[in-house]
């Protein structure tokens, strides 16, 4: 057999797609993957109990559903169906109220009281120039280059949540909606570039929904796996990489992992100065998650909360930020911000009939071996009195028990580092794909654009290294 001219280390979403631009470029490529399965952050087990498909770690997946790249491949033929509720998002606050993220920004607007204009003043703005916006945010080097043609939206994006939502709203629904949206950044909500993630991820709920693929997120990495094979592709699981000597000769070798994971591969094989500057890469707060097999739907007093396939829990401001804020800091507190996802409302193929599932995580402190179980199931029980009655079993992960299963999860933190300026536009150095060792690239999330299961990292990775090729 011929030596590959490109060698993918790890399956997540990102190595994959790397590897499907490489062959699709007419290079011969194999991807080496640790776990006994592909997938990375986007894969699907029974954690629980038998006929329970639980997601590992990704759950919804705008960024997947409206990628660029992903959505020129015919991922649907290779089994990859994608369900799409009306409503991507619901907040409930304890009067009985909720608050649904829908399709339609006047909908959603509808809902908010003495800020109803303000709301869709700001999202109908952002999908009037979503084509652009939507370049900037996948690319952040695009907003720095053009923030005038992109406005006001610009301006918003370099700003905090804390500030956006004070600035633009009075009441406490909008602006709990805003910051519950600005929290995935796992930033505290003072610290830029939170708002962005909440412009983000509101304009992604209006412009695409926040879809679930049929039967798990295992579905997205199986299609892409079963794709790049058809192109002529070679995986071989169950093979963890220590060593970069290990791996025959290429001309590229492309590494689905964090620097912390680099640096031990890669060795002394990096120039000293490159080194120092992954070992100052920074990891943020971590994730405790849960996921439950239920006997029937969650029993949320507010019926709208039945109506989305996500669940933001944190009623008022206040409570989000204080929450967020804690974990950055290294705290707790005993009513965190949970994020909710609720899959088999939309997906039978999740859960047997009449059964259900649920998902759920919130942020603590980097690698924090605190329980959190209790306070996440008081913080449903507070908005679906009798929750706890409808568990048949549970899986609790500790941010440690995430990193074990996923090295790129260093500390439990699901987005590949911290998301600050600083390392969302140098990410993880200046060089970002790029290594100072020729043929030798990054192409996890702790590269632009960052988290989140869209292909991008691998995609720009990929396209770094033909352009070197051809020098």
């Amino acid at each position: 057999m011929p030596n590959d001219d490109a060698i993918i280390v790890g399956a997540g979403p990102n190595g994959l797609s790397a590897a499907i631009e490489l062959t699709q470029a007419g290079l011969r490529v194999s991807v080496y993957e640790a776990s006994d399965t592909v997938g990375g952050g986007a894969r699907s087990a029974e954690l629980t109990l038998p006929g329970y498909t639980h997601d590992l770690c990704s759950a919804v997946h705008p960024l997947a559903y409206a990628s660029p790249f992903l959505r020129r491949l015919p991922l649907a033929q290779f089994g990859l169906e994608w369900i799409n509720p009306d409503a991507a998002l619901a907040h409930p606050f304890d009067a009985d109220e909720c608050v649904v993220l829908e399709r339609s920004v006047s909908a959603t607007s509808a809902s908010l009281g003495v800020d109803r204009q303000a709301y869709s003043e700001l999202f109908s703005s952002g999908l009037e120039h979503w084509s652009r916006l939507e370049t900037a945010f996948l690319h952040p080097f695009h907003l720095l280059r053009r923030p005038a043609s992109l406005a006001r939206l610009s301006m918003d994006a370099f700003r905090t949540a804390r500030g956006l939502v004070h600035r633009q709203f009075q009441g406490a629904k909008a602006r709990a909606l805003f910051l519950g949206l600005s929290a995935h950044s796992m930033l505290p909500l003072d610290r830029i570039p939170s708002a962005a993630f909440g412009l983000v991820l509101g304009l992604y709920g209006h412009a695409y929904g926040w879809p679930v693929p049929r039967g798990g997120a295992q579905k997205i990495a199986d299609a892409l796996a079963a794709y790049f094979r058809s192109l002529g592709g070679s995986i071989v699981t169950g093979r963890r990489v220590n060593s970069l000597i290990e791996l025959p000769p290429a001309r590229i070798v492309m590494c689905d992992v964090t620097p912390r994971q680099l640096l031990r591969i890669a060795g002394l094989r990096l120039p000293s100065g490159y080194r120092r500057s992954l070992e100052r890469y920074r990891y943020g707060m971590g994730a405790f998650k849960v996921d439950w097999a239920l006997s029937e739907p969650i029993p949320w007093r507010s019926r709208r909360c039945s109506e989305a396939i996500t669940v933001h829990l944190g009623a008022l401001p206040q409570e989000i930020e204080a929450s967020e804020r804690a974990a950055w800091a290294g705290g707790l507190c005993e009513r965190p911000f949970v994020l909710l996802a609720q899959p088999s409302l939309f997906d039978r193929d999740r859960a047997p009939a009449g059964r259900h599932t649920a998902w759920a995580y919130c942020h603590v402190p980097h690698a924090s071996e605190v329980d959190m179980l209790s306070r996440i199931e008081n913080q449903v029980e507070r908005f679906a009195p009798g929750f706890r009655d409808c568990i048949l079993a549970r899986s609790v992960k500790s941010p440690r028990d995430l990193e074990r299963e996923n090295p790129n999860l260093v500390g439990g933190d699901i987005n590949g580092g911290v998301a600050d300026w600083r390392q969302l536009l140098a990410r993880p150095t200046w060089r970002l794909h790029r290594t100072p060792l020729k043929g030798l690239y990054l192409c996890s999330a702790s590269t632009p654009p960052g988290g989140g299961v869209h292909g991008l990292c691998g995609y720009y990775a990929a396209r770094a290294a033909l352009h070197d090729l051809k020098k």
